[in-house]
């Protein structure tokens, strides 16, 4: 399944990912710290998304509540919830 998720208070404007039984497929950021984010793409690839939940949920961006990666483990979240 494919989805778009809106991030909120990050650089990126929204998240692409794809998931295949609770694997991790793809993702793609939009917008924010361009090489840092594909590098998070490409190591959450293949992975199941309770792990990636677990490792990014509570990153934090330097004065800032959340993270690029925090959204994306919110992403994540709201996906299972919706299952």
């Amino acid at each position: 399944m494919k989805f778009t998720y809106k991030t909120n208070g990050v650089c990126s404007r929204s998240i692409d990912i794809e998931i295949d039984n609770n694997v991790i497929e793809s993702v793609s950021f939009y917008g924010g710290c361009n090489g840092n984010l594909k590098g998070i793409a490409e190591l959450v690839k293949g992975m199941n998304i309770d792990d990636v939940i677990e490792r990014l949920e509570d990153i934090k961006c330097g004065f800032k509540n959340t993270s690029c990666p925090a959204q994306l483990a919110k992403a994540l979240k709201e996906y299972k919830d919706g299952q």
